[in-house]
């Protein structure tokens, strides 16, 4: 082909006498493709490509606006959207661009008005799921002349602000938001400093739960004032309650998960990583009643007492996610084992479980192995590529794997040998990471093989983190080589995780 948009047709005509080919060749133009065509390959593009092309010709500008292509809209261009100069353009963008096809919207703080809220209110009647990112204001505007919100909002995410109070804009919106399905409220955990500061309750919770009775997930992320009446005010409210997510609340202590579970009967979901759970409040919850499935207890400081406790009274339990814990050891796995709780088990991430042996990992994955889609054994020094090698046979169904540590090691990690066992183990694969050191993995002049392996069998792996080196540069253009250019990632950018398997994953997904 000359050049990108240049098709070469070869017909063929058979005439009258049967000895007779006619062979014509024709060039077809991008432009003689209809435009229905086109605007499904627009539709692979990002907003920011799609306005680029507006720019080539007045067709594909005509293409390019067509509101079929606008239905989830970022305007926060610090995180993947673009960039609205004014008030004034946003608002033409409402009613020309956007309109009735509108489906999602994320807006920064300097987007938020009761103006822009109106506008959508009254042009985007179809408007289902807001993002509102408060997170870098310093001043609200003014809200005591709105009177109007969209009302058919089944996703909302809010970020919120360290210092600016909400309740001004709040209490405008109550009246509207009566029928959120899913609430996110991010707080500032990943931006907090070290040195201590004054919490301010930014949100009033218990005014919002009273405004949001079907509620069925619940996620809030970081929030630095959250603790466990919260909890207890969502669960009074909320009797249709799924998945409860508190993830990095360090507040919350566990004083009110009794209450939580006995009111929440179809709370299959909860996430709890990075709080300040006390083992004698877990202790007390009717955990043998519950209908939990997945649940999230790393980084917390439960004692080994504890989780034998909480994990051979769960009968149901196929999400287990319970790295960082001192008190995880092999008596925790043994005692679970042969309470029968693990029966439904599908998915078990034990990151930086230190006092866990390879022996007790072993005896545990030999027997229940067949049964995970997802094994996490990261951040343990002691489990090298002689456990995994081991235990991957019997890994089958395995969809994601995630395993070495970050630390240098005395041993070195045989990698072509463990990406054969892979590749003819797990032929399910979706995401794998090796978190060994660069330093710490060998292989040969022959890697290749191992690595084409892995390629073929593994037609559905997604996603392949490694540490940056050599290895990650001759895993990548082996992929890249095959067109697979999206796949081999580094761990500076890219984590893997087990959260995939979630049942509501997709309503725990915000920014």
């Amino acid at each position: 082909m000359d050049n990108w948009n240049v098709l070469t047709a070869h017909q063929s005509a058979i005439g009258g006498r049967d000895d007779v080919n006619l062979v014509s060749k024709e060039k077809l133009t991008i432009e003689k493709l209809p435009d229905k065509v086109i605007l499904q390959i627009f539709s692979y593009l990002s907003h920011r490509e799609i306005c680029r092309l507006a720019r080539v010709c007045r067709r594909w500008r005509q293409i390019a606006y067509d509101t079929r292509l606008w239905k989830n809209v970022s305007l926060r261009p610090e995180v993947s959207g673009l960039h609205v100069g004014s008030l004034e353009s946003l608002l033409s963008l409402i009613a020309v661009r956007f309109g009735p096809t509108l489906r999602y919207i994320e807006l920064p703080i300097e987007l938020i008005t009761h103006t822009v809220l109106h506008e959508l209110s009254a042009k985007c009647p179809n408007l289902t799921h807001m993002l509102l990112d408060f997170s870098t204001a310093m001043q609200l505007h003014d809200f005591s002349e709105m009177q109007a919100f969209p009302t058919k909002l089944r996703y909302m995410c809010i970020c919120l602000s360290e210092v600016i109070f909400m309740e001004g804009f709040m209490r405008k919106i109550y009246n509207f938001i009566n029928g959120l399905e899913v609430l996110h409220l991010i707080g500032t955990y990943e931006k907090c400093e070290e040195e201590e500061e004054e919490i301010y309750e930014v949100i009033n919770v218990h005014k919002l739960k009273s405004a949001t009775p079907n509620l069925r997930v619940i996620n809030l992320y970081g929030i630095n004032f959250i603790d466990d009446s919260h909890i207890d005010a969502f669960s009074s409210n909320c009797i249709q309650l799924e998945c409860l997510a508190v993830n990095f609340c360090n507040k919350v202590t566990g004083s009110t998960l009794k209450t939580l579970i006995q009111r929440s009967k179809r709370l299959t979901c909860l996430l709890m990583n990075g709080t300040s759970l006390k083992s004698e409040f877990v202790m007390q919850v009717d955990w043998d009643k519950c209908a939990l499935q997945e649940l999230d207890i790393t980084a917390t400081d439960l004692s080994t007492e504890c989780l034998v406790d909480m994990l051979t009274r769960i009968p149901n339990l196929r999400f287990l996610s319970a790295g960082q814990i001192n008190g995880f050891n092999d008596t925790v796995l043994k005692q679970w084992m042969e309470s029968g709780m693990t029966r439904s088990l599908m998915s078990i991430d034990l990151d930086s479980s230190d006092n866990v042996s390879d022996d007790g990992l072993q005896k545990f994955l030999t027997r229940h192995g067949q049964q995970l889609s997802a094994c996490c054994l990261s951040g343990m020094p002691h489990i090298t590529d002689q456990l995994w090698m081991s235990i991957l046979p019997v890994l089958t169904n395995a969809k994601i794997l995630v395993m070495g540590t970050s630390e240098k090691l005395g041993v070195n990690i045989h990698v072509d040998q463990l990406m054969d066992t892979i590749a003819s183990s797990c032929g399910n694969l979706e995401r794998l990471e090796l978190r060994w050191d660069p330093d710490n993995l060998r292989f040969s002049d022959k890697s290749q093989k191992a690595i084409d392996l892995l390629r073929v069998k593994c037609l559905k792996l997604r996603c392949m983190v490694l540490s940056d080196g050599r290895y990650y540069e001759t895993v990548k253009a082996n992929f890249e080589r095959a067109d697979r250019v999206t796949v081999v990632r580094t761990t500076t950018c890219c984590r893997v995780s087990p959260y995939h398997l979630l049942s509501n994953y997709n309503d725990l997904i915000f920014n």
